[in-house]
This record gives C-alpha cells, sequence and structure tokens, in this order.
C-alpha cells in the first residue's frame, strides 16, 4: 500500500506527520487519510511533492508494493537459493525440476542438468 510505504518512508526519515506535508506543501488531513489508508490512490501530482521530501522517485513509492513482497521473503528459503547457486544449479535447471514436481514426473537430478 502506497499509505503504509509514505508512512514508514516519513517515520525513518523521523518527520511527523505535519512537518511531511508542511514541507512537501500538502494537506496534513489529506496526507493523513493516505497514510491511514481512507484513500487509497493518491495523484501523481500529491506524490510528486511528497518524493523529493522523502528522498525518493515517484516510481519507488508507486511500484514499492512488488518489492515489498520480495523483502518479505523468509531468510531460510533466500539461503536454499544461494546454496543451490553455489552448487553450480542454475535457474532453468531449477525450474525444470518445480515443473517436474508439479507435474509429478520423477525427479532425476540429471535431467535437470
Amino acid at each position: 500500500m502506497i499509505g503504509a510505504r509514505i508512512q514508514n518512508l516519513r517515520h525513518q526519515k523521523r518527520m511527523s506527520l505535519t512537518e511531511l506535508a508542511a514541507r512537501a506543501g500538502v494537506a496534513k488531513s489529506y496526507l493523513s487519510s493516505i497514510e491511514r489508508d481512507l484513500q487509497s490512490n493518491p495523484s501523481i501530482q500529491f506524490l510528486r511533492k511528497l518524493a523529493p521530501v522523502l528522498g525518493v522517485n515517484v516510481q519507488s513509492l508507486i511500484l514499492h508494493e512488488a518489492s515489498d513482497k520480495a523483502e518479505t521473503l523468509d531468510q531460510e528459503w533466500v539461503q536454499i537459493i544461494q546454496e543451490l547457486n553455489e552448487l553450480g544449479l542454475s535457474k532453468d535447471s531449477l525450474r525444470r525440476i518445480v515443473r517436474q514436481l508439479k507435474s509429478r514426473e520423477p525427479l532425476s537430478y540429471e535431467h535437470a542438468q
């Protein structure tokens, strides 16, 4: 959610809602409603005012939701992927293994290489 992202960035910058609104030249009440997800679709003009004050670009505010999901990836999965990579298993090989598992074909490591 854009509102949660804005709020998180504001907290990282140690800014109050009042300070961010004043520095960006936006209404504090509207900013508050965005952060609380009462308004969930802020205009590009609004985001253009906030972004530089928060130290980000507009695109990162809009597209950050997808990367937020990636950031929540369990660290154990990350470690497993790193280990597979260190063993020389390519992405394509891993995808073939996943397809085999989905189709319930017998799993053959030699076939996956």
